[in-house]
């Protein structure tokens, strides 16, 4: 392993956690029993994408009408995450995405990012529950 996988598992142990890195080349951690991974884009090093993917499971066609609902209103009340519905109506994903340049600097907003994404997974959540 080299490159920015290497930098995302250097920094995550580091800083306490337990990162892998999976199949696809991305670096997986866990917060708060939470799944969450670093999309690594060897194409583009200056794109840091953090994503905290299946954290709604949507069972029926009512419950993806509010997941659509949700996921606009946890994207839309949250700097910098959005959250959508995956292309296969099963699940919900978090993601930021932003461009950092030079890459390392990511250390600077890594806790913010993983910060934003709970509070856009909660935003969703509670609308989800008639909350907000």
């Amino acid at each position: 392993m080299s490159g920015p996988a290497q930098l995302y598992v250097d920094y995550l142990s580091a800083e306490g956690y337990r990162p892998n890195v999976d199949d696809d080349g991305d670096v997986v951690f866990k917060v708060e029993g939470g799944l969450y991974f670093v999309d690594v884009d060897t194409d583009d090093a200056s794109y840091f994408r953090v994503v905290y993917p299946n954290f709604w499971s949507i069972e029926n066609p009512e419950e993806l009408t509010k997941a659509y609902a949700a996921a606009n209103h946890a994207t839309a009340t949250t700097k910098v995450a959005k959250v959508y519905v995956r292309p296969d109506n099963t699940d919900t994903i978090a993601a930021v995405e932003i461009y950092i340049d030079p890459p390392e600097q990511f250390k600077t907003v890594f806790a913010r990012c993983v910060s934003s994404l709970q509070y856009a997974a909660n935003a969703f959540r509670l609308h989800m529950r008639g909350e907000a």
